[in-house]
């Protein structure tokens, strides 16, 4: 069994959106990769499109776990080394303590080389959470993990990434990743997110993203924390 690295995904889907490629890569390299997912998913036709059935919260927190197995294993990854915490989706913050002592738990366990996690400036408030919870419990156990940053959406739109970019050149705290070999992988696990990127419902009038393209980049970029 090769080196642990651990993925913190806020949402099913951040995983694949955010270092799909990567975890294809790593997994082609030999390491073990263990996939940690902060809350259930429950309430994105909620939140998203107004929809409280035709599927109910309970029915989309189903449909996005079957989601996540499909796309983790297109990857390369076990459905065994997906952990679901199971936390209320848009609501992570109400739960930080307890949290934060399942993913030290899930830390001691592992002891992983790398981590990655969401970036600190993310729109979503369950990504700027989980990035506050990972680094906290990092620190809580002295452990010494290369820890890589990966951005879904920022804070601040468009103009977000070209900000981290010149700040990147200061800090030299941006790399990218090739992941030019594993986009076709990446392509197809996107693809398994219907309720991200399909129409799986009759009230569901359209996809909640437009489209998978932005997401299929021969470079993955990390923000590295020293």
């Amino acid at each position: 069994m090769g080196k642990n690295i651990i993925i913190f995904a806020p949402h099913p889907d951040d995983e694949t959106i955010g270092c799909g490629g990567t975890i294809a890569k790593k997994q082609s390299e030999g390491f073990n990769s263990i996939i940690v997912v902060m809350t259930d998913g429950r309430n994105l036709f909620r939140e998203v499109l107004k929809i409280e059935s035709d599927p109910s919260p309970d029915e989309v927190q189903e449909i996005r776990r079957r989601e996540l197995l499909k796309a983790v294993k297109i990857l390369g990854v076990s459905p065994n080394n997906v952990i679901p915490l199971d936390f209320e989706d848009g609501a992570l913050e109400e739960y930080e303590t307890e949290a934060e002592k399942r993913v030290i738990r899930i830390l001691k366990k592992y002891s992983p080389v790398e981590v990655y996690f969401p970036f600190i400036r993310e729109f979503h408030p369950d990504h700027r959470v989980t990035n506050r919870i990972v680094r906290k419990c990092i620190r809580k156990l002295g452990l010494k993990p290369l820890m890589y940053q990966y951005c879904t959406l920022h804070k601040y739109g468009r103009v977000g990434p070209l900000f981290e970019k010149l700040l990147g050149l200061l800090k030299r705290n941006e790399i990218k990743v090739d992941v030019s070999q594993f986009i076709e992988l990446k392509e197809k696990a996107l693809k398994e997110y219907r309720s991200q990127f399909s129409i799986i419902s009759d009230k569901q009038l359209h996809p909640i993203e437009e489209g998978i393209e932005r997401y299929l980049k021969k470079y993955e970029i990390f923000y590295v924390i020293a």
